[in-house]
């Protein structure tokens, strides 16, 4: 089993990166929550936590501390930039070694693969959530919130779809995690799914997707049975998801529990 934390970054009463009426901690929770859907749908033997998996204040050392006590295999950190720039760019610790440059390599190539980002090259820094976790770690910085350009594709919800699929298929190329012969969206591994809609079209789907993201849901848009299925959150605690769609039920969605 591949323990994969991911570490959606800011939350709370801290916003991260603002700019064009985005908040940096908005997007980096909805990417991280759909890589998490992705890889528990689509793969099999991988597990995943998420630092949080709400509008939570969380601190840097609690982050790494619940990586570290569950032994994880690998973190990953989503983040947006800031501060006059354009573009895609992947950090590791200094002078660390294989496998985490493998890892990040994997990571780097398969997100621009998905994406039309600039490609602003692999770098390092001595951020916290890279030198206090005892695993492989890699941080991602996902466009910038302050241009123009990188907004508009940041507050697109297929782009954010295709974000995640890139980071997802870069961990699954840097773990050699196995395809599942059909994508299971069903509860696996005691993971209990909110669903708001499925539909025949598309365009219905995303449409009910971005209405969710306007209401402050995550999505995370799928394609099973021939239907295109809208999900708005994955738990390992039932009463956790029926929350979830209790919340949903109140601003006006169809949403139920599986």
């Amino acid at each position: 089993m591949v323990k994969i934390f991911l570490d959606p970054g800011h939350g709370g009463v801290d916003p991260g990166a603002t700019g064009n009426g985005l908040q940096e901690k908005n997007i980096n929770l909805s990417v991280a929550s759909t890589i998490q859907n992705i890889l528990i749908n689509e793969y099999e033997n991988v597990e995943v936590r998420m630092s949080r998996t709400g509008d939570q204040t969380v601190s840097l050392s609690s982050r790494t501390n619940a990586a570290n006590s569950w032994g994880a295999d690998f973190f990953l950190s989503i983040h947006v930039n800031a501060g006059g720039g354009t573009g895609f760019e992947s950090y590791i610790y200094p002078n660390v070694g294989a496998p985490t440059t493998t890892y990040r390599q994997a990571l780097h190539e398969e997100v621009l693969k998905s994406v039309n980002f600039n490609n602003r090259g692999q770098k390092q820094a001595n951020f916290h959530v890279l030198m206090e976790t005892t695993m492989d770690a890699v941080l991602t910085e996902n466009g910038f919130i302050d241009n123009a350009s990188d907004a508009e594709k940041l507050r697109n919800p297929s782009f954010l779809q295709n974000l995640a699929r890139g980071h997802a298929n870069g961990v699954a190329r840097a773990f050699n995690l196995r395809r599942k012969s059909t994508p299971d969206p069903s509860p696996v591994q005691g993971v209990y799914r909110v669903q708001i809609g499925a539909f025949r079209n598309s365009e219905n789907a995303e449409e009910l997707s971005e209405r969710a993201i306007a209401k402050g849901f995550q999505t995370y848009v799928y394609q099973d049975d021939g239907l295109f299925k809208v999900q708005i959150g994955a738990f390992a605690d039932r009463s956790r998801a029926e929350e979830l769609a209790s919340r949903a039920e109140r601003e006006g969605f169809d949403a139920f529990v599986h």
